[in-house]
């Protein structure tokens, strides 16, 4: 959703500093993979300091891609290796939360962690099969960029397990609307 009408908005005011970064968009992919690993193992003791981190990782996760555009070095591999870790940062994290839930004894946080992990992967996994199968399926209220903005917004604040139930909830609503979308298609089609 964010991702649909706003995908690009970053890059005409990070576009002549991304000119200027003498890295490949893949190094810093990869950097921002990196990162938010680093983030989703401060997690498990310091919520609001991996919270920091994982803001840190976001923004790699925005340069790469600009990088990219702006310097004409967009590649299918680049894009690929960005989905790619996209989805193993989306686990690291989910899994650092609910190992820190697990250290103090929250169950329903470690339920949380587990429900929202399962429709981050059902969202990307919708996506990913619907374009297989020919039907463009970018619809939904909760994309990766909504995930992380849910996501940094509660470990930050401290508003964390509201934070995962609307992160949880809508994930699952967000593919139900894939799958929705993909009926539609397959019954017009």
């Amino acid at each position: 959703m964010i991702g649909e009408h706003f995908g690009h908005v970053f890059d005409k005011p990070l576009g002549r500093l991304a000119r200027h970064i003498p890295v490949s968009p893949n190094v810093l992919t990869v950097t921002g993979f990196l990162v938010t690993v680093c983030a989703s193992v401060l997690l498990v003791s310091n919520v609001r300091l991996g919270g920091l981190l994982l803001v840190v990782g976001g923004i790699f996760d925005i340069l790469d891609g600009i990088v990219a555009r702006v310097q004409g070095r967009a590649t299918l591999f680049g894009a690929f290796l960005d989905s790619y870790l996209d989805r193993y940062a989306d686990g690291f994290l989910l899994v650092g939360l609910a190992a820190g839930f697990f250290r103090t004894g929250n169950i329903q946080g470690v339920l949380l962690c587990l429900s929202s992990l399962i429709g981050a992967f059902m969202v990307s996994y919708a996506r990913a099969r619907a374009e297989g199968l020919g039907i463009d399926c970018k619809v939904g209220v909760m994309e990766r960029p909504e995930r992380l903005a849910v996501l940094a917004f509660g470990t930050v604040s401290g508003i964390l397990t509201p934070s995962l139930w609307v992160l949880s909830l809508l994930s699952h609503f967000t593919a139900l609307q894939r799958l929705r979308r993909v009926w539609r298609a397959a019954a017009e089609g």
